[in-house]
């Protein structure tokens, strides 16, 4: 039985995708549920499955632009598979060339014997000539210049293969557009204040054993963050608004977008009603999509909606950033790597564990006097985390 392969829906928002890599060789035997080939979005990667096991036919190559529910291609549970051609293998044969006769050197005896020959060594026309001769004359038939020749030999002396050429994914496109979005529709700004972990690092350490014997799962910064944030958020409701035409909207929710960088550029997978989560619920969640992005299973409604996202820049060794807007979001936080520094506590100099964070936010909906509150907010949160759990 022939089984048409089609392209699934991918979410109400997109019609089209590109062909990535296809893993089969067309015609070869598949079995069913293998991966066949990659789906890109402008989102996210797919793997689409092979629907039964049999011949497999591909009418699509990769980068080709095709639509939701086109079919492309099917597999046969009757068809044979097509072996792979033999490669030919050609042994290389040296074979010397025999001058013409007319083109042999004259001896000195055969020159004695016939004062009428003339020996043609030196004036002769041979494959080296015609080649020095045919590089030194252009295209039109014009033979150049020795100053040009010149010119050539110094360009064809410079080093190739200096630059390469790749082609844009879509989700590195999208990435792109949205990147230029972002600054050329909000009116952006960052703020930046310091953190002390020391509190928040204590209570991992003391607990993280228990919570993953209870939980299976660690007990990391982020769910520390998110909590903040939720809770700084509702402070500052504004921070958790967009601009509709003349009107500003405040999600009555909280979504948290929680950026992460794969090997085709970064994505951002939503927690849903954070507020709503406890610690161990959103370490779990953030684990599952963790998880998710490194094999490719992300859907795309994992990806959708968000009011305002985390980004964390010192998991790669960040100190210092400004974070870029998710539009229609209208604000970003950055965390960046914890590092022992020297601070003043009480007019004594002691070594803490700091980090900076930032704060990108649209102006046009908040005031710097909410932003620079809102991190006041997330820092008094995190430096007495039993505020979290009191929510005070």
């Amino acid at each position: 039985m022939k089984i048409e392969i089609k392209i699934p829906s991918m979410g109400e928002s997109i019609s089209e995708v590109n062909i990535g890599n296809i893993l089969v060789v067309n015609g070869s035997h598949v079995n069913a549920d293998d991966p066949i080939l990659e789906i890109e979005t402008d989102k996210v990667n797919q793997l689409l499955y092979a629907p039964q096991s049999g011949g497999i036919k591909l009418n699509v190559k990769t980068g080709d632009v095709v639509k939701v529910g086109q079919v492309i291609g099917t597999v046969d549970s009757e068809a044979n598979a097509v072996s792979k051609p033999e490669k030919k293998v050609v042994k290389d044969v040296e074979l010397k060339a025999k001058q013409p006769e007319s083109t042999q050197k004259i001896t000195t005896e055969e020159k004695k014997q016939d004062p009428h020959i003339v020996s043609t060594e030196k004036i002769r026309h041979t494959k080296e000539d015609f080649l020095k001769e045919f590089q030194s004359t252009n295209k039109e038939g014009i033979v150049e210049s020795p100053k040009k020749r010149e010119q050539n030999v110094e360009e064809s002396q410079l080093p190739k293969g200096r630059e390469t050429r790749r082609r844009m994914t879509n989700i590195r496109k999208v990435i792109a557009k949205r990147l230029l979005e972002a600054q050329q529709t909000t009116a952006m700004l960052t703020t930046f204040n310091e953190i002390d972990l020391s509190q928040v690092i204590l209570l991992r350490e003391k607990y993280k054993d228990a919570f993953i014997e209870k939980h299976k799962v660690k007990l990391g910064f982020m769910s520390f963050f998110i909590e903040a944030s939720v809770s700084a958020l509702k402070l500052f409701p504004d921070l958790n608004s967009y601009i509709d035409g003349e009107d500003i909207v405040h999600r009555e929710y909280y979504d948290i977008g929680v950026a992460v960088g794969t090997e085709k550029g970064l994505i951002v997978p939503v927690l849903r009603d954070c507020d709503k989560m406890n610690f161990a619920q959103i370490e779990s969640a953030i684990a599952n999509f963790a998880k998710k992005a490194k094999d490719g299973s992300l859907a795309i409604s994992d990806l959708q909606g968000g009011g305002f996202t985390i980004t964390n820049g010192g998991v790669y060794g960040s100190l210092l950033s400004t974070p870029i807007l998710n539009p229609p979001q209208s604000g970003i936080l950055g965390m960046h790597k914890i590092m022992k520094r020297a601070v003043v506590i009480d007019d004594q100099i002691v070594i803490r564990p700091m980090m900076y964070v930032a704060l990108s936010y649209d102006h046009r909906i908040v005031d710097g006097k909410e932003a620079v509150s809102f991190l006041i907010a997330l820092k008094n949160a995190l430096e007495d985390p039993s505020r979290l759990l009191l929510d005070i």
